[in-house]
Parts: C-alpha cells; sequence; structure tokens
C-alpha cells in the first residue's frame, strides 16, 4: 500500500506541472494585439481573438505589484490559465457591483445602467437613472464600506465587481477571489492628467464588452476639452492669480503641484501661486504660508461646500483676510446635487473634465463665453 500510495503521489505531481507547463505555453504563445491609450497610464489592453487581456499596473499610490485580468467574450475558444489571472470575467455580464461614484457614469454613458445591482451608501449616488433603479428597490445598498458586508456581496454573485482605494489591503480581495467574485481594481483616481482620468471609460467598456462605444465616448470628451483649451490661444489673455483649498484642524490643504486639480486650474489659464509645493496629492500648508503668498489672490476655488461668504467667514474668521473672500471671488464645485445630497462633481467629473476646465475658463475668463453658464461650479454669494 506505502508502495502504490508514493506512485500515485508522483503521478499528481507530474500532472500538476504538465498542466502548470501548458497554462504556461498557453499564454506565452497567444496572439495579442496591444491598445494604444493616449492619457492613461495606470492600465494596459491587449486583444486576442476572442478574448480580452487588462494589466493593472497603477491600482493604488505606491503600488508594487500588477493587476491582470482576463475577458472572454461569448462563446470563447480560448483555453486559458484562470491561475495566471487575478480574475477571469465572461461576456455577457448581467449584474455588476461598483464601490465609487465616479465608475457610475461609465455604466451611465454606456447604456448599460440597468447592470447595477449594488453599492455602497446608496445616498451618495446623483445620477438621475440610477436614482430611478435604486427608487425601484433594483440596487442594494452595501452599507458604508464594501468590505463591511461582504456575505451580501458573496450572496448576490455579481459577474464582476469593481473597487478602488483598497491601498495595500489586499485580503479582500483574496476572499473575493475565494468565493468566486471576479474583482476588478480601477485605479483612475491615480492618474495626473485630467484625461487620463476620463480614458478608464475604457476600462470599463472591455469589462462590459463595449470597447468601441467606450472609445467613441472619450474620444467626444476629448475633443470638447482640446477645443474648449483651444479658446485661450485665440488672443491675448492674462493668468489671473488663483488659490484653492481650506484649513481643517488649522492645516490648510491645497493641492499638490502635479495633482489633478492644480494641472486644471493651470489647463484653465489660471496662474496656481502654489505651483511649487510638489506631490500628486494635496499639500499640508500652515494658514501663515497661505495668507503670506495667497493673500492678495484674484480667486480662490474650490473652498468646501460653504453655502455662502458669511458662513465660511463665520466658520474660520480668518478667511477673511483674503482678498478673494472680500470680493467675493470664491467659487464651489457645489452647484449641482444628487436627490440625497451627493455631489454631482465628485461623481462625474473625473469622466467630465471638459465641463470642469470649461467651468475654470469661464470663472478666468468670463469674456471668453458670453452669456453661457458653468456646469459645476457656483461664485459664492454673500
Amino acid at each position: 500500500m506505502h508502495v502504490l500510495r508514493v506512485i500515485f503521489l508522483c503521478l499528481g505531481m507530474l500532472l500538476f506541472l504538465l498542466v502548470g507547463c501548458t497554462n504556461q505555453e498557453s499564454i506565452q504563445n497567444w496572439e495579442l494585439e496591444s491598445l494604444s491609450l493616449s492619457y492613461a497610464e495606470g492600465f494596459s489592453v491587449a486583444k486576442g481573438d476572442d478574448f480580452w487581456v487588462l494589466t493593472v499596473s497603477q491600482a493604488f499610490p505606491e503600488a508594487k505589484e500588477s493587476f491582470r485580468y482576463l475577458i472572454l467574450e461569448e462563446g470563447s475558444k480560448t483555453s486559458y490559465a484562470a491561475k495566471s489571472f487575478d480574475a477571469v470575467i465572461q461576456l455577457p455580464v448581467s449584474e455588476v457591483l461598483l464601490t465609487s461614484t465616479t465608475h457610475v457614469p461609465h455604466l451611465d454613458y454606456l447604456q448599460e445602467t440597468d447592470l447595477l445591482v449594488g453599492f455602497p451608501n446608496l445616498d451618495l449616488i446623483s445620477s438621475v437613472p440610477t436614482r430611478a433603479r435604486i427608487a425601484k428597490g433594483l440596487v442594494k445598498d452595501l452599507g458604508n464600506a464594501p468590505s463591511a458586508n461582504i456575505e451580501l456581496i458573496l450572496e448576490i454573485a455579481p459577474d464582476w465587481m469593481m473597487v478602488s482605494t483598497l491601498g495595500e489591503d489586499l485580503s479582500y480581495l483574496e476572499i473575493l477571489k475565494k468565493g468566486g467574485v471576479p474583482a476588478v481594481i480601477n485605479g483612475e483616481y491615480v492618474e495626473q492628467h485630467p484625461l487620463g482620468r476620463a480614458e478608464w471609460i475604457k476600462f470599463t467598456g472591455v469589462l462590459l464588452g463595449k470597447w468601441d462605444d467606450a472609445v467613441r465616448v472619450f474620444e467626444e470628451i476629448e475633443q470638447n476639452y482640446q477645443e474648449t483649451l483651444a479658446l485661450l490661444t485665440t488672443q491675448e489673455l492674462a493668468k489671473p492669480t488663483v488659490i484653492s483649498g481650506v484649513m481643517y484642524k488649522d492645516i490648510w490643504y491645497m493641492p499638490g503641484a502635479d495633482s489633478w486639480g492644480a494641472r486644471l486650474l493651470a489647463e484653465a489659464g489660471g496662474a496656481y501661486l502654489f505651483k511649487d509645493q510638489k506631490g500628486s496629492g494635496s499639500s499640508q500648508l500652515s494658514y501663515e504660508v497661505v495668507l503670506d503668498r495667497g493673500q492678495e489672490a484674484a480667486y480662490w476655488i474650490g473652498a468646501a461646500d460653504f453655502p455662502n461668504l458669511q458662513a465660511m467667514g463665520e466658520a474660520e474668521p480668518r478667511y477673511r483676510s483674503f482678498d478673494a473672500w472680500k470680493k467675493g471671488n470664491i467659487y464651489t464645485y457645489t452647484q449641482k446635487k444628487g436627490e440625497t445630497g451627493g455631489l454631482e462633481y465628485f461623481e462625474l467629473g473625473y469622466l467630465r473634465p471638459d465641463l470642469i476646465v470649461k467651468d475654470l475658463m469661464m470663472i478666468f475668463h468670463p469674456e471668453l463665453f458670453p452669456g453661457d453658464t458653468m456646469y459645476f461650479y457656483q461664485k459664492l454669494d454673500e
């Protein structure tokens, strides 16, 4: 009996090695067409005969590993090695889960709103068609954080789930993988170019089997963005000085020089006074530093969600020392809210930087848009 057990064990190991070699060989022999991206740097797309491979190289800041996903078209004949991928998705899909409001417009713009069946904290969603689904009870609330309701996610068993802001906590992905839920990481927020974030709709397009539609949506946004920026070259324009952000517990959070927000201010023709503050996120400054450099700034952009200047001055009397406050040149991105209070800027803004840059240009150079109105931003009244 002992000899037989050894023989079976050796045969098992040989079979395991053969399967492993076959899988590796099949992957290496795949003929893949790499599809170029224009601005996004955090993911790549490759297409085979009847499948796609998505690779996410910047899943979160300081990410040291990449994630690969295999998407099989309907009726795919491809033999694949599931263990070589972080998730395998079979098209078509009928139910998906999202975890960030910035993912919601992807479904809307690709005409797939009806696929959404779960989301954490439904009140954050502003999308009108998605709210209609919520009102009908077709979207389940996953709670304040998706990881807090893993049992519900496993019960729903979606075709795929899109996650973000995981940081280095990858144990959550392992739980979903073991539970049979394909979870893909969307790292759009790591992109620093405004159009780079918008281009992640192509990522979602592959996951929905709608690559061509996603390309078409992105190209329209890109064209709008570039045509709006081109207006800055039609005449000689001065660059008004700009500050941004607000204080929280005596620390002023200001967009870093390499951040998405700072780039939009510059692209729109503003002279951002803190462009020397290195970093792709928020720089943390003292009130004294901001006052010293920004007291005479012409504009103050993105001052939280204060309803008016009076409330802002009462919340922090030191804000009144800035010329922008005295002259009422403070703008917030709070013009549009969903019916349950979610700010549309935080939901649609990643996908529509063309709308944001146009708003900012209307603030800095209103003569370029006579009679037009802003979409996201509004000027604080007294």
